[in-house]
């Protein structure tokens, strides 16, 4: 299944069922596309009028960047469901052994590892993004400012919701793994605040 594929009511659908996936690991991932897609609007309505042409510099950059987040997030959509998926399969395999119990251990690590990581690299490009965000609320199209804050707040919530999955799934590992992780994320999270913040404070400024 490709979730960038589907219509909205259908993916909405597959999150609302009983099945974990698409979970909120999809649903960030997604929230950052659609940030990114807003990030992109907004550099456009900057770029096409000279009234801002003191922004066009950093508007260029910001359509840059939203360009390479935005196919990576349709990626990592799909990512994230199939990186669950594999931890499930993981628990499935038989155990009527030591060794069986063993290779089921570590299969089951190792899966939940990649689905620690699918969701950081989430929460990287979402904390890759936001400066353009901010950039744009406080220096683009002052037309388009709710929109800077919408991107916003959908690049925030996918840099949060992205960081609790790769928590919950780390918390389930033994500290040795996942070590890089588990040592970026207080700054990262402390990052996503500040940067919030500041985009919440410039768009409440230009409305």
């Amino acid at each position: 299944m490709t979730w960038a594929k589907t219509t909205l009511e259908d993916f909405e659908n597959a999150i609302k069922s009983s099945d974990p996936t698409p979970g909120g690991g999809t649903v960030a991932a997604v929230a950052l596309g659609q940030a990114a897609a807003l990030v992109s609007m907004v550099a456009e309505l900057t770029l096409s009028s000279d009234r801002w042409a003191d922004a066009h510099a950093e508007a260029s950059a910001a359509l840059a960047a939203a360009a390479t987040v935005m196919p990576r997030a349709s990626h990592l959509a799909d990512a994230d469901a199939a990186a669950f998926d594999a931890v499930v399969d993981a628990f499935k395999l038989p155990k009527s052994s030591d060794e069986e119990k063993e290779v089921r251990r570590q299969a089951i690590r190792a899966a939940t590892l990649g689905a620690a990581e699918v969701p950081f690299e989430t929460a990287e490009h979402a904390c890759a993004l936001l400066p353009h965000v901010l950039a744009m609320a406080e220096r683009g199209n002052s037309n388009a400012a709710s929109d800077a804050g919408v991107a916003s707040l959908m690049a925030t919530a996918a840099a949060k919701g992205a960081v609790f999955n790769v928590i919950i799934n780390l918390n389930s590992l033994p500290e040795s793994m996942g070590v890089e992780m588990r040592q970026a994320l207080p700054a990262m999270e402390d990052n996503i605040r500040l940067l919030g913040r500041k985009c919440m404070d410039a768009v409440r400024g230009r409305l």
